[in-house]
């Protein structure tokens, strides 16, 4: 068997598995986001289909696959030695594809409802000093920058990291998201689930004054959307990573800006089930991992200072 599985499998198979339904629902994903949950789902296919044929039987169907087959992959990737992050994010894809089929009424019972990725401390997210922060949100103009531009990035950046958002929240709103008066905006989540999340002052600072010139940037045809990229159209998560490209002083990536909100809320003395709210996580095991990034920098900090650590 293949250490990496690649994708064979019949068109009518792939047709049985709804997998272009599924990549079609991922509407607040962005698209690397995307081709790797389609990726590690036709990963799952070809491995069943390995299966099927040492066993000399017909394809394997999604109403076939329980618990213990799905338990059965995971320790396959994890004896063929994948990362354990690469691990949990394929278990991640399989529980919200099944999640999805479930849904739809396509299977009865969802198998993966309490599958668990093996056990590990994965890669602490990257979390940015406050120096980081000051460069990225203060940071000086590059030479010929149009105005409106340093407006709208001022603006995104301000609540990417002011309100935690995920970068596909930023993109998918809307002029109705907001409510600058009250200091809040209103996101759509992960399961299409809606959250009200607070607006830092410097944010609703920053979103008044691209308001202001927004009608000269983003075209009629790209409707209420809040955002806009340099051609009138709606904001991508691709246009993000640019904003932050130019912005920043040292490589980093839109996410680290979520990871860097939850941190230092933490590290202030935030609560967690508080943090949980404004992450929009639905298990609050997601949000404890930012505990230990602040208890991890507790630790640097007591050896660095302390005479007898």
């Amino acid at each position: 068997m293949p250490t990496h599985p690649s994708f064979s499998a019949t068109p009518d198979v792939v047709e049985s598995w709804h997998l272009d339904g599924f990549v079609a629902s991922l509407t607040n994903s962005a698209d690397n986001t995307v081709a790797a949950y389609r990726s590690d789902v036709e990963g799952f296919i070809s491995w069943l289909d390995e299966l099927a044929a040492a066993d000399s039987s017909s394809a394997i169907l999604p109403a076939q696959v329980d618990r213990t087959v799905l338990r059965r992959y995971v320790a396959m990737l994890t004896t063929r030695k994948f990362a354990k992050r690469s691990v949990a994010r394929k278990v991640s894809t399989l529980r919200r594809y099944f999640g999805y089929l479930r849904r739809e009424g396509v299977l009865a019972v969802d198998p993966s409802t309490a599958l668990r990725s093996p056990n590990g401390d994965g890669r602490l997210p990257r979390v940015l000093d406050h120096t980081d922060i000051s460069v990225l949100l203060d940071g000086a103009s590059p030479d010929g920058e149009p105005h409106w531009r340093r407006l709208r990035d001022d603006a995104a950046l301000e609540v990417l990291y002011g309100s935690g958002v995920r970068v596909g929240e930023l993109c998918g709103l809307d002029l109705d998201s907001l409510d600058l008066a009250g200091g809040a905006v209103s996101v759509w989540g992960k399961g299409s689930k809606e959250r009200r999340v607070p607006l830092s002052a410097p944010a609703v600072a920053a979103l008044r004054a691209w308001l202001a010139v927004r009608t000269e940037v983003v075209s009629v045809e790209a409707g209420a959307a809040l955002f806009g990229n340099e051609r009138g159209a709606r904001l991508s998560p691709r246009d993000v990573r640019r904003i932050i490209d130019r912005r920043s002083a040292r490589p980093t990536h839109p996410h680290a800006l979520r990871h860097s909100f939850a941190t230092h809320l933490l590290d202030g003395g935030a609560d967690l089930r508080a943090v949980q709210e404004l992450l929009g996580h639905a298990d609050v095991a997601t949000t404890q991992r930012y505990t230990h990034i602040s208890n991890h920098r507790l630790r640097e900090v007591y050896a660095e200072a302390h005479p007898r650590a």
